[in-house]
């Protein structure tokens, strides 16, 4: 699929990250939180974004110092808040306690690599909102800004090594989809009785982009036909729902020797089909390969191919992937959904208004041109 997102000219002052405001006072109440919790005053030698965070939750990276009767002691940490209403947010709400819940039952398993859980903390009384602090792990992560399909470690890999990426980048997702008994380890990630995880999940996108609309009022017509796409295509067997990540792509898993070291940004896990994240994994991929061509340049041809992980991920789990048409253009229904809200950003911060709804979603839309494709 030729397809590319919509990309914007940015200056210094646009950003699609979501910023950090306030990051000297930020620094000093989580050194007197951390310090709290230690026993001892505390050094922060690193108190920064990490370069490219990401669009969603305010990401800080920590190295902190300390000295007790047991000699100098160093912590390397990632805090996770929630954005600012004036940041122009993703989404309404961030669910920090679902990110940790599913770290720690994840962590537990010890199937999936992801951080550990340092702390989870729901008041804002520390911080001025509720945190999240894990392990930092280090190694490498594809980018996204500028695209790993464009420049960086991943392009300069072998065609092995790019292998090693993609199998153990499925076979973390294969994990996750193995967490036994996921509703009743994730209570607040199970649905009502009486409706399935696909209605539920489908219900909370339509929610998700009503909340959008009511910002502004500008309504995405290619969205709007792409849920009443899906409703007249909608899967006869979804099969039994498995823990979700949510948001599958390369660019959430930390590498080392091309082997996935941590899995990592939990914001949208839920229960559902597992078609979901094949879908956003894939269409992950895609856009970033279509970047490349729209500059054209390669990219990476044949890596992350449809057939290819779907084959890996069937024979990984015994499930027979089905229905990936309806999923695709389900991921590219949520996708545009986010598109739209951070060109909203954008707007905020000074970028003048698409022409025309549907061009809030990017243009050429990949939603679209799905659409157009199975039509």
């Amino acid at each position: 699929m030729n397809t590319s997102p919509r990309s914007f000219a940015l200056d210094g002052s646009r950003q699609i990250t979501t910023p950090v405001h306030g990051l000297d006072e930020l620094r000093e109440r989580f050194a007197a939180w951390l310090g709290r919790r230690v026993g001892a005053p505390v050094s922060l030698e690193e108190f920064a974004p990490p370069r490219g965070s990401g669009s969603s939750a305010v990401s800080v990276l920590v190295s902190a110092t300390w000295e007790s009767d047991a000699g100098s002691s160093t912590l390397e940490l990632v805090l996770r808040l929630p954005p600012r209403a004036e940041a122009v947010p993703l989404f309404p709400t961030y669910p920090l306690a679902t990110q940790a819940a599913v770290l720690e039952v994840l962590g537990g398993l010890d199937r999936v690599p992801v951080p550990a859980v340092y702390a989870f903390e729901e008041s804002p009384e520390a911080l001025g909102s509720p945190f999240l602090v894990m392990e930092r792990v280090h190694g490498e992560i594809p980018t996204g800004n500028p695209s790993y399909a464009i420049e960086g470690w991943l392009l300069d890999a072998a065609p092995h090594e790019r292998r090693r990426v993609q199998d153990g980048t499925i076979g973390c997702l294969a994990a996750v989809h193995a967490t036994p008994d996921p509703a009743a380890r994730l209570p607040h990630l199970a649905t009502n009785g009486n409706v399935d995880a696909l209605r539920a999940h489908v219900a909370a996108q339509q929610d998700h982009y009503a909340w959008t609309v009511s910002l502004d009022g500008v309504r995405v017509p290619v969205i709007e036909r792409a849920f009443e796409w899906i409703e007249s295509h909608w899967p006869s067997d979804p099969g039994e729902p498995v823990l979700s990540w949510g948001d599958a792509r390369l660019g959430n898993v930390v590498f080392r020797e091309f082997e996935p070291v941590a899995v990592l940004d939990w914001d949208m896990a839920a229960l559902g089909p597992r078609e979901l994240d094949l879908a956003w994994f894939l269409l992950s991929h895609e856009v970033n390969q279509g970047t490349a061509e729209a500059m054209g340049l390669p990219g990476l041809p044949g890596f992350c191919a449809t057939e290819d992980v779907v084959a890996s991920y069937e024979a990984r789990t015994g499930h027979q992937v089905r229905d990936l048409d309806f999923y695709r253009v389900y991921a590219a229904l949520r996708l545009s959904t986010i598109r739209a809200q951070v060109t909203r950003r954008l707007i905020h911060q000074g970028l003048e208004p698409p022409e025309s709804g549907d061009d809030y979603a990017g243009h050429p839309s990949i939603l679209a041109t799905l659409l157009e494709q199975l039509s």
